[in-house]
This record gives structure tokens, C-alpha cells and sequence, in this order.
């Protein structure tokens, strides 16, 4: 339990550096955005996708 509670703070300082170095997470290229009249639509795919790849990442590290 240990490692993973240090793991976890690591990706979080890491995801917290980046958005204070002004890295947009959340607006990346890929990520769709639709701004209508009364109507708001956000999909972050790029982004869904890079947090995923860097779970699927931890998690193989953490079980090797």
C-alpha cells in the first residue's frame, strides 16, 4: 500500500507541475470543443487518452 500511496502523490505533483508551468491539460489538440447560443459540449479525447496511457503505465510499473 505504501508505494502506491507514493506513486499516486508522484502523478499528482507531476500533473500539478504541469499545469503550473501552463501545460493546457484539458484543451489539448484532439480535444473537442462546440460554444452555441445556450449550448456547451466538451469531449477530451487527447486528453482521456493521455491520462489513460499514464495509468495503464503506472500500473505495469507497480506489478512488475
Amino acid at each position: 500500500m505504501g508505494p502506491l500511496l507514493v506513486v499516486i502523490g508522484l502523478v499528482v505533483a507531476a500533473i500539478g507541475g504541469l499545469v503550473w508551468l501552463g501545460v493546457p491539460l484539458g484543451r489539448l489538440p484532439g480535444d473537442i470543443a462546440v460554444e452555441r447560443d445556450g449550448f456547451n459540449l466538451y469531449v477530451p479525447i487527447t486528453t482521456s487518452l493521455l491520462v489513460s496511457g499514464t495509468l495503464m503505465l503506472v500500473n505495469w510499473w507497480l506489478r512488475r
